[in-house]
């Protein structure tokens, strides 16, 4: 059983398509389609009733399934009694392993997929081979101007299919506003047991200004009039429906590292007010999504943090592997001169280090000791990421 879960409208229904396109025989269930609702409430095994048109085993797709209150006892049961003759793709829309708290395990009965909205290293297609990339991270591709196009694209459209593929920031802007206020006033509401969905609203819309920067909590409470414990909980909830993201601080081998901020970034980033901010969001839903292919995948474990000390002194980016540092990223809009953070922090930690400029035509090579940091332009370094 595969479990294949993001955010919504990001493609999933497309794929589960294109991938039971690969089966002679296959079957399609939606949780939000009343007819396929009343027909698995009716008769759970409906799957059954698939005329076949040979002895293969059929592919079952069940979307939005985790909406059901006993999803997990209906996937443990149906896998139980039919994994030997159906194949079972599980699709999602929130964060599958979040609602499986309560009932019976799952555990060991399936493979966790995520499916991100696009990005450059994606749609660049020139990805390097996972081994190629982790024995050397800092390699670079030449200047290519269809990349650079693709690029400027997703910063103004964002990543989702819809409006990336319009090509237009008026149908941007009214998918955005639509999105949010489907999935706060309709997902949200009806599987969580939040009541003030006004306020919640109003906690998202401030979201865009804060990224980048360590998340205060009390300041958007007294911002909200609500207490930290509830601005903590709505934003566990964006993170569960794929809204948001959030990562901690890097703190071994620092000096007075801080150690309790959390950074938070959109999945939706293009409403994002700054540039600078956008940027970043932008590389670390680049990085988020090369790091969970690569544990889904079974290469490793790989983490996202950032670097902070009590000096404030910052680096936005550092990827780990099983829990040792293993490559420094930052970003700058232009500034193309290194980063006195960065060549701290790359001095203490011994790895490899990037400062990415989002401005085109960057791209070179410094010696910090014993290390080296590459300079490059966005464009000439994101591409390769596997």
């Amino acid at each position: 059983m595969v479990f294949l879960s993001g955010p919504r409208q990001s493609g999933k229904t497309t794929l589960a398509r294109q991938i039971a396109s690969q089966f002679t025989n296959s079957i399609y269930f939606n949780w939000d389609l009343v007819t396929d609702k009343k027909k698995l409430i009716e008769h759970p095994a409906f799957f059954e009733e698939i005329q076949r048109k040979d002895n293969t085993p059929p592919l079952v797709i069940l979307d939005e399934i985790h909406k059901y209150r006993k999803w997990k006892n209906y996937l443990k049961g149906i896998y139980d009694q039919f994994s030997d003759r159906y194949r079972f793709l599980i699709l999602g829309s929130g964060r599958l392993n979040v609602f499986q708290k309560g009932g019976d395990s799952l555990a060991g009965r399936y493979f966790q997929f995520n499916l991100w909205p696009f990005t450059l290293g994606e749609l660049a297609n020139r990805r390097l081979p996972f081994k190629e990339f982790l024995k050397n991270p800092i390699q670079f591709i030449e200047k290519d101007s269809s990349i650079e196009k693709i690029w400027r694209r997703l910063f103004k459209l964002s990543g989702y299919p819809e409006p990336y593929l319009s090509g237009k920031e008026t149908i941007y802007r009214r998918w955005s506003h639509s999105y949010r206020q489907q999935l706060i006033r309709e997902d949200i509401r009806n599987m969580t047991e939040i009541k003030s969905i006004d306020e919640m609203e109003i906690l998202f819309s401030l979201l865009p200004s804060r990224v980048g920067n360590p998340l205060s909590l009390a300041s958007l409470s007294r911002d909200l009039q609500i207490s930290p414990m509830t601005v903590h909980k709505w934003i566990k909830t964006f993170e569960s429906f794929y809204l948001a993201f959030l990562i901690k601080p890097w703190t071994r081998k620092i000096s007075r590292a801080i150690t309790k901020e959390r950074k938070l970034y959109l999945f939706d980033y293009a409403d994002i007010p700054s540039p600078a901010a956008r940027f970043e969001n932008m590389a670390a839903l680049e990085l988020l999504r090369a790091i969970s292919n690569w544990n889904n995948l079974g290469f490793g474990n790989f983490e996202l943090h950032y670097l902070r000390n009590k000096e404030k002194e910052e680096a936005d980016f550092i990827i780990s592997k099983k829990n040792q540092p293993f490559l420094i990223v930052e970003t700058k809009l232009s500034e193309d001169q290194v980063s006195k953070s960065l060549l701290k922090f790359q001095s203490a930690l011994k790895i490899p280090a990037i400062q990415l400029i989002h401005q085109p035509g960057i791209c070179r090579i410094i010696s910090n000791h014993k290390q080296q940091i590459l300079i490059s332009s966005t464009t000439r370094w994101l591409p390769l990421l596997p």
